[in-house]
Formats: structure tokens, sequence, C-alpha cells
């Protein structure tokens, strides 16, 4: 099954980040998206390039909704012509399968936007 047709799994402060490995498999499956670590977190990011501003606040908009269904939420910086996208999971300060999944949805949004 796609990393866009799989739901997030409920997830506390319990469950243990992905390992280097499992996250390299994952971001195989996954176009454009870059593994980064700040303040030791390692986070998903993407940057989709938009017209212009106004196109940015509806894309983060349209992303705020999504996350908002799915109870998992990014990072948004909204820039003229550009959104970043960054996907973490906050109780484990660190990478869940639901990121990849998240990160696959998103992709599927945006292409439908």
């Amino acid at each position: 099954m796609q990393l866009a047709e799989q739901t997030c799994a409920a997830c506390d402060s319990s469950a243990k980040p992905l390992s280097d490995v499992a996250i390299e498999q994952l971001l195989a499956e996954l176009q454009g998206w870059q593994l980064e670590h700040s303040s030791g977190i390692k986070k998903l990011a993407k940057v989709f390039t938009v017209k212009d501003f106004s196109a940015a606040v509806a894309y983060a908009q349209a992303i705020a909704e999504l996350a908002n269904q799915h109870d998992h939420h990014p990072a948004l910086v909204v820039e003229w012509g550009r959104i970043t996208v960054q996907w973490w999971t906050h109780s484990i300060n660190g990478l869940h399968k639901n990121d990849f999944v998240m990160a696959a949805k998103t992709d599927a949004l945006v292409q439908s936007l």
C-alpha cells in the first residue's frame, strides 16, 4: 500500500523514533523530501514553489485542514512564492512512520490543487 493511502497510527511518548535504516527506506518512497536536523531532531522538509503569497497561504490552509483531519501537524513557513513544510513527531522528538505518511499525503494534496 502506498504511503499516501495509509493512515496515521496513534502515537505517544512511549513510541520510538525510526532507525536511520527505516528513515532511508521510507525517504526513498517520497519525491523531493529532505532529511533535516534541527536542535538534534530529525525532520522531513520540502519547499513547494507557488505563484505568489496568496497561493502560498492557500496551500498552507489546505495542508492545515489535512493535518487536522489526521491529528498530526507540521511546521509551515509561508513566504512569497513558496511554502516550506516540516513533518516530525513532537511527542518523540524525531521521525515516526506517521511523518512519512503525512508527507506523502501532502504531496498528493498539493498535486490536486
